[in-house]
């Protein structure tokens, strides 16, 4: 996307993801997931093709759909245990630090599947600032694709679905985005084949200005 190109979005809230948004955790989220891939017989592939944006429980849920989800509950914990102890090659996405700053003093959510220690620990190995409003996983009941989590993160900063812009990477988080009433940047390689309203490589393309009537304005491109 050329700057002839860029399109110019205003609202008046950002919702952001985190995995693949703001930190790349790619690595990490794909050891865990071979390992699991390996222990239950499954094609790491196709695997890893169903976990991005999902909480680790729903993803189980999916992948092996006969199993209780009592089991998945309790094997998740062990995942979200073995991602919090590994960090390494866990890093920014290209622009996140100065997007980030960029929107001090501006209404914005961290909404992520992530729970607190995990989203704590990936955001300070990729030397992130965490936003002060976040929704992670203990504080819903459904997993995105359902839109509960960016329902309740706008909600929380007090502003109605429609204006607020959701930036995801994930075909999960741009599904919970789109059904919450939202519009979504995509973020990444992962996010242009499931119909994000406009597309980037990463957040070196977004620039957000405060207007002085209380709305934000997104130039993307």
């Amino acid at each position: 996307m050329t700057a002839e190109t860029a399109t110019v979005l205003t609202a008046r809230a950002l919702l952001l993801d985190m995995d693949g948004t703001l930190v790349n955790s790619d690595a990490v989220v794909e050891r865990c997931w071979q390992r699991w891939s390996e222990r239950h017989g499954l094609d790491f592939d196709e695997v890893i093709k169903v976990v991005h944006g999902r909480q680790g429980y729903a993803s189980m849920a999916v992948l092996l759909p006969e199993r209780p989800m009592e089991e998945n509950y309790a094997e998740n914990r062990e995942m979200l245990a073995a991602e919090t102890a590994d960090m390494d090659g866990v890093v920014p996405v290209p622009g996140a630090a100065a997007f980030l700053e960029s929107l001090e003093g501006l209404p914005h959510a961290l909404v992520t599947s992530a729970d607190v220690p995990l989203s704590n620990g990936r955001m300070a190995a990729a030397g992130l600032s965490l936003p002060a409003v976040r929704v992670t996983a203990e504080c819903v009941g459904a997993s995105k694709p359902d839109p509960e989590g960016f329902l309740k993160g706008a909600a929380e900063l007090g502003f109605d679905p429609a204006d607020c812009i959701v930036f995801e990477d994930s075909g999960a988080g741009i599904a919970a985005g789109l059904a919450a009433g939202m519009r979504v940047v995509g973020i990444g390689p992962r996010a242009g084949e499931y119909g994000p309203t406009v597309h980037v490589a990463d957040l070196t393309q977004v620039r957000v200005t405060a207007a002085g009537d209380g709305t934000l304005q997104l130039t993307i491109g």
